[in-house]
């Protein structure tokens, strides 16, 4: 076992894929606690291999047949994405034993570069699953919690969570090292990722030759977080080409770092904006690049709305991906300024949520929420106002203001 090892939500997926397909994929970004959920959970029956060091990517490139005979399954290949090249000699491994489960455990931390290589090499053969960094239900030791809606009726939670202190969490991020060091000083990790994930990932994924701008475009993106991305301000302002700055977010994309959220259609006869809203995956990194380092700076600067709205957005979006689910939500905004911040589809339903930065509930909170909802009535039941308080509140319609310690 491992010391100060931290349950995590996707073990009993990532078990279920390893006994169903012959070989599983695990990828996240760098960090992310790969490697010790495997460790952990797999340590007794699969030997591991890192693919990072140079001497064994020559190996493998030398001899790719040799290198696995070397390593025969169970195994787990750590960094897969460093030697494309065992990709087909594993295929041919398994295609062999095509109804032996469990055999390859491959993980990498590109997922553009990654999924190119499995689509063409282990398509049909391989579980793919994704780990990033904690969801809160896993710092909080409760990898299992349900969301609110998939636990009706609703009740009031005896948990507590302090507002300096969910502040203080959103400073400090959700990367596994930061959660189980909490004595570690997390601006000086933060920036020792930051400068490591420039050299490491960025550069492998595509030849940018001037990093210090691609960090210029970082940090001007962090101070855009929750807000509609308007690709061509954005590269005005940093100024690069248009093509560049789509190309630099995909790189971030790829790498795990933001994820985009799109807004949602419906055929209502209204002119519904395009334009996707960014969120980055952890808010610790967040809010090192926009320069944050006090709670209080952080509740009530000018940011304080984006942040909070982005540690929702992140929650949800971590919390199904570690289900072994695809996240698939939403926002909702129309040309005539009605808005909702999140629409979750789940069970044929939709689930609006809006996120609202006062610990104290009132029933105007609620507006757009109950717009939608007299707009979706056959697909909406309840929606809900998230908040960083601790009341669970009625706010009429079927709209319940719940802490964010409940989401």
């Amino acid at each position: 076992m491992i010391n100060n090892y931290i349950p995590r939500s996707l073990e009993p997926v990532l078990a279920k894929a390893v006994d169903q397909f012959p070989a599983t994929i695990l990828i996240g970004t760098w960090q992310s606690g790969k490697t010790t959920l495997l460790k952990q959970v797999f340590g007794s029956r699969f030997s591991l291999v890192s693919l990072e060091a140079p001497d064994v990517r020559a190996a493998v490139i030398q001899d790719g047949r040799g290198f696995l005979a070397l390593y025969p399954p169970p195994v787990i290949f750590d960094e897969i994405q460093y030697t494309p090249d065992l990709l087909p000699y594993i295929k041919a491994l398994i295609d062999a034993r095509r109804s032996q489960t469990g055999q390859f455990i491959l993980t990498g931390s590109q997922n553009l570069f990654l999924m190119q290589q499995v689509t063409e090499s282990l398509a049909g053969r391989a579980a793919v699953l994704k780990l990033l960094p904690m969801s809160q239900r896993e710092i909080h030791r409760q990898p299992d919690k349900p969301f609110p809606w998939e636990n009706l009726p609703i009740r009031p939670s005896a948990e507590v969570v302090p507002i300096t202190e969910l502040w203080q969490a959103i400073l400090r991020g959700s990367y596994p090292e930061l959660i189980a060091y909490p004595e570690w000083d997390a601006r000086l990790w933060q920036s020792s990722f930051i400068q490591t994930y420039l050299e490491r990932d960025v550069r492998n994924l595509r030849n940018i030759g001037d990093l210090t701008q691609f960090q210029i475009f970082l940090r001007a993106l962090a101070n855009r977080c929750s807000q509609l991305l308007n690709l061509s301000e954005l590269a005005r302002d940093v100024g690069i080409s248009v093509s560049t700055a789509k190309d630099w977010l995909l790189i971030l994309e790829a790498s795990f770092q933001v994820f985009l959220l799109r807004p949602y259609y419906a055929n209502l006869g209204k002119r519904l904006v395009k334009s996707p809203k960014v969120y980055f995956v952890d808010t610790g990194l967040l809010c090192y690049l926009v320069g944050l380092q006090d709670a209080r700076h952080a509740a009530s600067g000018p940011m304080g709305g984006a942040l909070f709205e982005n540690l929702a957005a992140s929650e949800i979006y971590k919390s199904f991906l570690h289900r072994g689910e695809e996240t698939v939500f939403y926002f909702w905004r129309t040309a005539s300024g009605d808005e909702v911040d999140f629409i979750i589809e789940w069970e044929n339903r939709l689930i609006p949520i809006e996120v609202k930065l006062s610990a104290t509930p009132r029933p105007e909170m609620a507006h757009s929420v109950n717009r939608f909802r007299r707009l979706f009535p056959a697909q909406v039941k309840e929606g809900y106002v998230i908040h960083p308080g601790n009341i669970v509140l009625p706010l009429g319609e079927g709209t319940i203001a719940l802490p964010f310690s409940m989401l």
